[in-house]
């Protein structure tokens, strides 16, 4: 193997997303992604029997592009990769389950890791970016995760902080993009909507923020209540025969999640006296987070690192930059005894590691 610069093919199929990536060392050669989230869009949200058979259709044609794409042909890779947890279990199998079978067929060694971990990964893929430092602070926001984490060491390292005790902030998009009668998913739709609507309208709380919360939990995440305060705001008003006005609505939900996302974010730099902030995961694509953690990050000397767009959704080529690392740290090859990990903690960066 390759030590040096390893040919690393990663599968992603943790939600609604195929994902395969092809990397050489910390360069990308292949992001190829075919996504299910038209199949979910008439249930308003993600059906997990619906994208795990999602997976099983894509998954051929989809290595088939990426090895098109990258030129590279199966038996020239040094290893495979994928995520074997957190996720949605049945969509986990179906890639874990087609991992192996490379693996075991090319005879090449396999490395099952940590979806969240590999968001972080995607970072160092970013061929215009100086190398990450650490530690670092990293917010993953996506549509099943919102974590905050302490970073010290990619392969070796990393420790939750927080994260989201119910509602992550993604589906709470989705929710309250429902309530207004917006299509799924909620993301892009709040974000238009909010575009021409006034952020301060409506004082919508902030989850988890009183000095009695962050006592306990000053890095975790609450998005139910919230979810909770915007649906009785609607249903006071049409209980009153009065029009929603959605764009103002919006805006001032949108704030209140941006406004919790970045406050404690930065209180975690503060607190572990880390000048650095990594952003990650779906959610990224919202305009006005990146927007208010740049502004906020740099009136306090905290630099944000986010990697481009193309890597924030989920995808196969952060699970191969990440095993590229681990290869590359002189990490042995996982053992084929593991298995899909619905909860995965994000602590367990790789899984099964051989002795």
């Amino acid at each position: 193997m390759n030590r040096a610069e390893p040919l690393v093919l990663g599968i992603e199929t943790s939600c609604d997303e195929t994902g395969i990536g092809i990397v050489r060392g910390r360069t990308l050669l292949s992001n190829t992604i075919a996504s299910s989230m038209d199949e979910h869009a008439r249930y308003g949200g993600v059906v997990p029997e619906v994208a795990a058979r999602a997976h099983l259709e894509a998954l051929q044609p989809s290595i088939e592009a990426a090895l098109a794409e990258s030129g590279v042909a199966l038996a020239d890779l040094d290893a495979v990769a994928v995520t074997s947890g957190p996720g949605l279990a049945g969509a986990l199998m179906v890639g874990v389950g087609a991992a192996k079978a490379l693996s075991v067929s090319l005879e090449k060694p396999l490395y099952a890791v940590n979806h969240l971990v590999g968001h972080i990964a995607a970072d160092i893929l970013d061929a215009d970016a100086p190398p990450l430092e650490y530690p670092t602070v990293a917010l993953l926001v996506s549509g099943g995760h919102t974590s905050l984490l302490l970073v010290r060491d990619l392969t070796t390292d990393v420790e939750l902080l927080g994260e989201t005790m119910d509602d992550a902030a993604g589906e709470a998009f989705d929710k309250v993009a429902r309530l207004l009668g917006l299509p799924y998913p909620g993301g892009p739709e709040i974000d238009r909507a909010a575009a021409s609507g006034d952020p301060k309208a409506i004082p919508f709380p902030r989850g988890l923020s009183r000095a009695s919360d962050m006592a306990k939990h000053r890095y975790d995440f609450s998005f139910s209540g919230l979810k909770t305060a915007v649906a009785r705001w609607v249903e006071q008003r049409e209980a009153a025969g009065e029009s929603i006005p959605v764009a103002d609505v919006a805006a001032s939900f949108r704030e209140a999640v941006v406004d919790v996302l970045v406050t404690k974010a930065l209180a975690a730099c503060r607190d572990y006296d880390v000048p650095r902030l990594l952003l990650g995961g779906g959610v990224i694509a919202n305009r006005r987070l990146r927007d208010v953690a740049l502004e906020r990050a740099a009136a306090e000397g905290v630099t944000v690192r986010i990697p481009p767009l193309s890597l924030c959704t989920d995808n196969g080529a952060m699970i191969a930059a990440l095993t590229s690392e681990l290869i590359m740290s002189g990490r042995a090859p996982s053992t084929l005894e593991f298995g899909a990990d619905s909860t995965l903690p994000v602590t367990e960066i790789q899984v099964a590691e051989s002795a």
